[in-house]
């Protein structure tokens, strides 16, 4: 069903903050602890990778439930049907990383026989490591990288064209202002 109207609702706007501020958030920590040798900070560091991966998680799915109960969003511009579908991609692509990476990184760790935690409080104990399903869960979530960065500058990039060029109001929307 798609939506008619170009006010987008709060919970619209709170999800697409929510899920994409901590999830740039935790890739930046995620590209970080690949620099640093292995020690009490990086660990540490870890953790909060971890654990705030899994809330981005169970954000991510409550998000893209919303969206499947309240529809597509409106165009706000009259692009061409070859950017309305790359923008659909992005946007779809975008969706599947947030869901994807913490499936992955959740695998990758349970999988190798560690516990998966939300700071502290256990959701999955300590198992029997299973060697392909964490090197499956691994490769995913380390080969994704390259394309997640790509197609985050490429929804930047659509996003400051439709206001700055198109002059939709695009980002004015997604602040939660009319125009």
């Amino acid at each position: 069903m798609a939506t008619n109207t170009k006010k987008l609702s709060l919970t619209t706007i709170v999800m697409h903050w929510l899920a994409g501020v901590s999830f740039i958030g935790v890739f930046i920590v995620g590209l970080i602890m690949s620099e640093m040798e292995r020690g009490p900070v990086k660990f540490e560091l870890m953790g909060y990778h971890k654990s705030i991966g899994v809330l981005i998680l169970i954000v991510a799915t409550m998000r893209i439930a919303w969206r499947l109960k309240e529809g597509k969003l409106s165009s706000l511009s009259n692009s061409p049907v070859w950017q309305e579908k790359i923008a659909h991609a992005v946007h779809g692509i975008l969706m599947l990383a947030t869901i994807a990476m913490p499936i992955s990184g959740i695998t990758m760790s349970a999988a190798g026989g560690r516990a998966v935690d939300i700071f502290g409080w256990v959701i999955i104990n300590e198992g029997e490591k299973i060697e392909w399903l964490q090197q499956l869960g691994s490769t995913i979530h380390h080969s994704a990288v390259n394309i997640i960065v790509a197609v985050l500058v490429l929804h930047v990039i659509g996003a400051l064209k439709h206001q700055l060029i198109d002059k939709d109001g695009t980002i004015s929307r997604m602040l939660g202002k009319t125009f």
